[in-house]
This record gives C-alpha cells, structure tokens and sequence, in this order.
C-alpha cells in the first residue's frame, strides 16, 4: 500500500494491552511492510487517567459498607507510576516486534481517555492513516460505554483501519 501525494505520510498503531492491538500492529507488519518501512510507524499508548477517588470495603459484621474515599497524593502517585510503568512495557513489546521484521518505530503515550487520547495524537503528529485492534464488544455494552475504534471511526481526520481478528 503505497500513500499518494507527496511529503512524509505517517502511519499510527494504538496499542492496549489486549492480543486484539497486538494482531492489528502485526497485520501492518505483515500488510503494509514495504511501506511502513518507508514512512514513519507510530506506536501509540493511552494511558488511563488518574483516579482520584476510590471505593474502600469495611467490615461491619455481616454487612459491608461502601464508602468513596479520597485517596492520599501518595497512592496517586504510586497508581501514576504503575500505569506508566505498564504502558512503557506495552510499547517496548511493540517496539520489539517490528524490530524483529526490520522495521524502526516511534513510541508515543499520552494520559487520557483512549477515544481522546488517540485523536489527539493523530492531531498532534500528523498521522494519514490509524490502524486499531477491533475487541468485538457486545452491542449492548458498546451502546452504554461506546466504542473507541468506533468513536475513531466516526471523529478521526484520516483514514481509520479497523484490524479484526479472525475467529
């Protein structure tokens, strides 16, 4: 697949830490490969934002009691560092793999809502087509939760590929 017009053309893969991204990065490797040697290959993590807030169980004999809590900047902190630390070993693991089929990419991450998160990073680095691993969520949850391939499809400024895997 080669991109018509001129100037670089970037290609960008969002990753999770699903086997459905992983498939959909390899389907570029394996579809794509002449060209994504040739243009930039952009390997993309969201991470989740940071939850303020969360919910403590307290024994009271047969009952339990739910109660919201603050958490304390420490365990911020600590919940920051983890999911950095997760999404730097979901791009390694991706940066690894093309590697091993000679191609070199970039890694990107950014902290935010996956839907917003990665159309910004489409934005922001100037991505002409995004490649994404479709989870085959049910229509039912896709209704109340949405769909982030879906939610890219209809809002993206570029081409979006949706990789499904075969079942």
């Amino acid at each position: 697949m080669e991109f018509a017009g001129s100037g670089e053309k970037k290609v960008m893969v969002a990753i999770d830490e699903s086997e459905d991204s992983y498939y959909a990065l390899l389907w570029v490797l394996d579809n794509l490969g002449d060209s994504a040697s040739k243009t930039p290959l952009i390997i993309f993590n969201a991470q989740p934002p940071p939850n303020y807030h969360s919910v403590f169980a307290a024994a009271l004999g047969a009952a339990r009691m739910y109660t919201p809590v603050s958490a304390t900047p420490e365990f911020i902190n600590s919940m920051q560092e983890q999911e950095r630390k997760v999404s730097m070993g979901l791009l390694e693991k991706a940066k690894t793999i093309c590697a091993s089929r000679g191609i070199k990419a970039e890694t990107r991450t950014e902290i935010g809502d996956p839907k917003v998160a990665i159309l910004n990073a489409v934005n922001k680095y100037n991505v002409n087509l995004l490649v994404l691993g479709n989870h085959g969520i049910s229509k039912l949850k896709r209704a109340f939760i949405g769909s982030v391939s879906n939610y890219c499809v209809q809002n993206a400024k570029c081409p979006v590929l949706v990789v499904k895997r075969p079942e």
